[in-house]
């Protein structure tokens, strides 16, 4: 299976040695489930779409600093796509900005959260169940980096996960579309230079609370596990 990294960012020059680029981090957490996956990148602020859909399997939309109501080009393009990928059934996973800009694109709804920043690890429960929902888990939880919410979801989409920071955390769409506003390519390193980066916009509470925070589990591994194996019974169903 071919899974096209639709990259919306990229991490500080300063923090890739380290860390490496987004799509480093999704390639890495891929492979330690599956080593048999492979990827192409599309960097999508650079307008590199796939020529066709059919050069990948499946599609994964990054996370991003930028908003998804922001007026550039590449992301109303970007809008377009996720559009043009569900009326074909084609999957998709959202991440982050990748959640709120399928949520938008399809008739949710996105705003600034009144809440503020998510920053950390933020603990979410399951409320829906998928039979690719496996390993079983109920609560999991995720680093996060956001200011943006969905605060609509899509005609037709099943809410997977709620917390009451960010009551629409999950969401799928028939067998074709997931989406998490987590990281679950994040690990608690790298998560803890963004933090310390952004400590200013924070404000000190926030500050404190989200590096605390990282000394609590998550449970990335099984939610790459819970995507992957979404995949592959969409992959499936797309193809037959």
């Amino acid at each position: 299976m071919k899974i096209g990294i639709l990259q919306c960012d990229s991490t500080n020059m300063d923090l890739r040695t380290e860390h490496g680029n987004y799509p480093d981090m999704f390639k890495s957490s891929f492979k330690s489930i599956d080593k048999s996956l492979e990827f192409e990148i599309y960097d999508i602020q650079l307008s590199q779409f796939p020529n066709s859909f059919e050069e990948c399997d499946a599609y994964l939309i990054t996370g991003s600093r930028f908003s998804v109501y922001d007026k550039d080009k590449w992301i109303q393009r970007l809008e377009d796509y996720v559009i043009e990928l569900n009326k074909r059934k084609y999957p998709l996973i959202g991440i982050c900005f990748g959640h709120q800009i399928v949520a938008k694109a399809l008739g949710g709804k996105v705003e600034l959260a009144s809440q503020g920043w998510g920053m950390g690890v933020h603990k979410y429960s399951k409320i829906f169940s998928k039979s690719w929902l496996m390993p079983a888990l109920e609560d999991f939880s995720l680093i996060v980096s956001h200011q943006d919410q969905v605060t609509e979801l899509p005609e037709g989409a099943d809410l997977l996960a709620e917390s009451e920071f960010c009551p629409y955390a999950s969401f799928s769409i028939g067998e074709h579309i997931l989406t998490f506003q987590g990281h679950p390519e994040f690990n608690k390193s790298f998560s803890k230079v963004l933090i310390n980066l952004r400590k200013n916009k924070l404000g000190e509470v926030v500050y404190e609370t989200s590096l605390k925070s990282l000394k609590e589990p998550i449970q990335s591994e099984i939610i790459i596990q819970w995507i992957t194996n979404f995949l592959c019974h969409a992959v499936y169903s797309q193809k037959n």
